[in-house]
């Protein structure tokens, strides 16, 4: 039988006394991680919830959200997390198109209303037929109440429905089998160095694909402890590092860059000398706070590449290679990745095309979305929708992706491009370029740039220095100097919110 829960059930037998979960004060052992995941799928039983039911999770990083995680999968059903920053509305949405018959819901905080929330959303779902509110789940009870036993599943059930962001259209659900998930945390614990006393900080909300595969799961595979930050905070997050003797931290760029920032706080002078594992995902990490960080933390960061739909990890920078700055590697065991153009053909070898993958990781395909899925699957393939190149020894880097690429006057502009050579001026902290509306070119290029604390910097001094450093049609034509960057809830720069408030500007020619 392979089934996902089997990854804390195995951890709960062979180490039933390591702390598995750290928040704040609480520590919990895997033998009471697994009792309180016993417990939730015993409430979920009891209202009739079994094999390839959907139930929706709303939960921040919390120990509730993988004992509910884990409950949810050890009645055969189907986990459809759910972002904690979703509005009633949403959840509705989330509750009918997933189909789900329970939404199981953590009480919350006054600044994060999860219950409140959660409810309004659950009236509007009328289809929707259980919530449970996860503090109020009863205990089972006597041991043998727990003891029945995880419900058998085939490989290619689904396990999981994670819904895209939604950047273009509404949300789509990626439905991941117990074969991708489980696999997807076989090959990541196999490309990050491990060690019995695994000590892994779980920033990145649990919720996304990124937390959820390379830290959560992986780190029930490896039996390794998971201290929980509900909301990321760089200066918080160092201070964790530090009092539980971090190990491994996985992160977007935001975090690396955020962390390179706290360094040197009063509250937080140092780098934590435990962590010998540092591991970046989710969007393009800056080859400058790549450098920035290994020098300041002593440990090199490994970058990969993965989407929801990939379950995630596609391709990473091996271990035990010194990493190739700005590369995100090459693909895992066993996937293939090439390069293709619109047509599904691949492109030479020297030419820039869209990442497309085949292998255990990627998708069924979009829930009860055949057109959609058709549109990105071909004889197995999946096509990603981001731009890349390969080096002659097959790393790969991506350069943008298909739907931010500028096209100004008939020329190509990869917005990730112009970001790494902002980054690397004194004064830039950090960078968003986007294409914005031109009369006659079509396009042109904006930055929105954070500045370095304490530098003054004008709009054309920028300008004028990028223009001594890019080609005539890639420098940027306006910038707009920001203290802060709007941020998905899972770190990656919001560029649709930039361009909103810029679609009629012309710039100057």
């Amino acid at each position: 039988m392979l089934n996902l829960s089997s990854l804390l059930e195995h951890s709960a037998r062979e180490h039933p006394g390591r702390i598995a979960l750290v928040l704040g004060d609480t520590r919990l052992t895997y033998a009471e991680l697994l009792a309180r995941s016993q417990d939730i799928a015993g409430a979920l039983r009891r209202r009739g919830i079994g094999r390839g039911d959907r139930v929706a999770l709303s939960c921040p990083n919390v120990p509730d959200f993988p004992a509910a995680y884990f409950g949810i999968l050890r009645v055969g059903a189907v986990v459809v997390p759910l972002n904690v920053l979703l509005r009633p509305q949403e959840v509705a949405y989330h509750l009918t198109d997933s189909g789900a018959r329970a939404l199981l819901c953590y009480e919350g905080t006054p600044q994060l209303p999860l219950a409140e929330v959660g409810k309004a959303g659950f009236d509007q779902a009328p289809d929707c037929e259980h919530l449970l509110l996860l503090h109020r789940i009863e205990r089972t009870g006597p041991a043998d109440a727990r003891s029945a036993a995880a419900v058998a599943t085939a490989a290619e059930d689904t396990a999981v429905i994670l819904y895209t962001s939604g950047t273009t259209g509404r949300p789509k659900g990626a439905e991941l089998t117990h074969r991708n998930m489980v696999m997807n945390a076989m090959v990541a614990d196999r490309l990050f160095t491990a060690a019995d006393d695994e000590v892994m900080l779980a920033a990145l909300p649990l919720f996304h694909a990124f937390g959820q595969s390379a830290v959560m799961n992986m780190g029930m595979l490896r039996g390794a402890t998971l201290v929980l930050q509900p909301r990321f905070d760089a200066e918080e997050a160092l201070r964790l590092m530090h009092r539980e003797g971090v190990t491994f931290f996985a992160g977007v760029p935001t975090m690396y860059w955020a962390l390179l920032g706290a360094l040197g706080t009063p509250d937080e002078p140092a780098a934590p000398t435990r962590l010998r594992t540092a591991v970046s995902g989710g969007a393009a990490l800056p080859v400058e706070v790549l450098q920035q960080f290994g020098k300041a933390f002593g440990v090199g960061v490994q970058e990969g590449y993965g989407l929801s739909e990939t379950s995630p990890v596609a391709c990473f920078n091996p271990p035990g290679l010194p990493p190739r700055p700005g590369s995100i590697g090459r693909p895992v065991w066993g996937v293939q990745m090439k390069l293709i153009d619109d047509a599904w053909q691949d492109v030479p070898a020297d030419g820039r095309g869209e990442i497309a993958l085949r292998g255990h990781n990627i998708m069924k395909g979009y829930y009860r979305r055949p057109d959609d899925t058709a549109s990105v699957m071909n004889d197995g393939w999946f096509r990603t929708g981001d731009i890349a190149r390969r080096d002659a020894d097959g790393y790969y880097y991506v350069v943008d992706r298909v739907k931010d690429l500028i096209i100004r006057g008939g020329f190509n502009v990869y917005p990730r491009e112009i970001e790494e050579v902002l980054i690397t001026h004194p004064a830039v902290s950090m960078a968003a370029v986007v294409g914005v509306r031109h009369a006659t070119h079509g396009e042109d290029v904006k930055a929105f740039v954070i500045p370095v604390p304490g530098t003054e910097l004008s709009e054309a001094e920028l300008i004028a220095w990028c223009r001594e450093r890019m080609a005539a049609y890639k420098y940027p034509r306006s910038v707009e100097f920001r203290d802060s960057l709007p941020l998905t809830s899972t770190g990656k720069i919001l560029k649709r919110r930039l361009t909103a408030g810029n679609a009629g500007e012309a710039g100057p020619a």
